[in-house]
């Protein structure tokens, strides 16, 4: 199994390979929050790609392995929807427990929001697949501690790695582990060649602050992206 290093390097060029993560800084895509941004991130595509599929399970169950003692994680709780899949090929290699929690209360039958194994007493880890602002993942893990578990971290397939998500998870004592993230997408495709430099500079300025570049591409300045602003709803996360 490659270390973290060269997997982080590796998943984002496959995320890019399976067209998982668009960049598009000239015909950018709308986000769920209304702001536009120059990348779009669909991990459930990874789903359709058993080898990719298994990298990702590799490196989620390698970072895992660093954790020891009372720090080993005895519940696994995906985020609904798309955190599911990877929690349960988790829990059938660590032979876990698992549960998935809803963004929230189910408004019918038992009203459950986690539903699964009970989390109570348990050491849960959060797995999810993408994190931009880090809401999902956290209200997934305060759903489990409220439960009663003691959630030990948040594990991620890719993050925008946005400061909006760092100040979100300094508030609580839950750490975010990524396998890959923007960053190293936008080293691989400038090392590949895939974009001008005008089109790095523009995902570089972007990422810096998200909400300048999105009103600099708002409205009427939209001619300036190059694009009228894609269409990309997906669940806040």
């Amino acid at each position: 199994m490659p270390s973290l290093t060269d997997l982080r390097r590796q998943l984002a060029a496959d995320l890019l390979g399976i067209g998982a993560v668009a960049l598009a800084p000239e015909d950018p895509f709308v986000w769920s929050s209304g702001l536009r941004a120059p990348v779009y991130c669909d991990n459930r595509k990874t789903l359709a790609h058993p080898q990719v599929r298994r990298r990702v399970a590799d490196g989620v169950a390698k970072v895992l392995e660093q954790q020891s003692g009372e720090d080993t994680p005895t519940l696994v709780a995906g985020t609904a929807t798309a955190g599911i899949p990877h929690a349960t090929l988790l829990a059938k290699r660590r032979s876990a427990p698992l549960s998935y929690v809803r963004s929230g209360v189910k408004e019918h039958g038992t009203g459950r929001r986690i539903e699964g194994a009970d989390p109570a007493g348990e050491r849960a880890v959060v797995i999810e697949d993408l994190v931009s602002t880090g809401a999902s993942a956290l209200g997934a893990a305060r759903a489990l501690s409220e439960a009663g578990a003691e959630v030990t971290g948040v594990l991620a397939i890719f993050s925008y790695r946005l400061q909006a998500a760092a100040d979100a998870f300094a508030e609580f004592p839950w750490p975010l582990h990524t396998l890959t993230d923007f960053p190293a997408l936008l080293d691989v495709a400038e090392d590949d060649n895939d974009l001008a430099s005008e089109q790095l500079r523009a995902l570089r300025r972007w990422h810096r602050d998200p909400e300048a570049w999105s009103e600099e591409c708002g409205g009427t300045e939209v001619r300036e992206c190059g694009g009228n602003g894609r269409e990309a709803r997906a669940e806040a996360a």
